[in-house]
């Protein structure tokens, strides 16, 4: 009969003929490590949204919109290569949101940072 051990902690298995691990730790831990690599990326980029969003909120500070120099976005910083969604308006500019949060660029250094009514 060939023997059979944990896939985890590589204890001898006894019981079930199909069983993979010795514990519930031990099948949670697995199933962990799986998960947490796959979901190690969306997580490092959710990180980068949510402090994009941060940033744009605190220079709000409860205004609906308000104008911004590059070197103050940059200087907190902020990620320019991440954002949750765009929306052109009638005239063809481009705004970039992270969440709720979003900036046009007005001139070659400044922004207009807004807060959309839509949320």
């Amino acid at each position: 009969m060939e023997e059979h051990k944990c896939r985890q902690c590589g204890k001898q298995l006894f019981g079930r003929s199909d069983k993979k691990y010795c514990n519930d730790y031990c099948r949670a831990e697995a199933n962990n490590k799986v998960r947490s690599t796959s979901n190690n990326i969306v997580r490092k980029v959710n990180n980068k949204l949510k402090r994009n969003r941060l940033i744009l909120e605190n220079i709000l500070k409860g205004d609906q919109s308000k104008k911004c120099h590059k070197d103050n976005l940059v200087k907190e910083g902020f990620l320019f290569d991440f954002h949750t969604n765009t929306l052109q308006n009638k005239k063809g500019d481009t705004y970039y949101f992270c969440y709720e949060y979003g900036y046009l660029q007005t001139g070659e250094s400044w922004f207009l940072v807004v807060k959309s009514k839509g949320f």
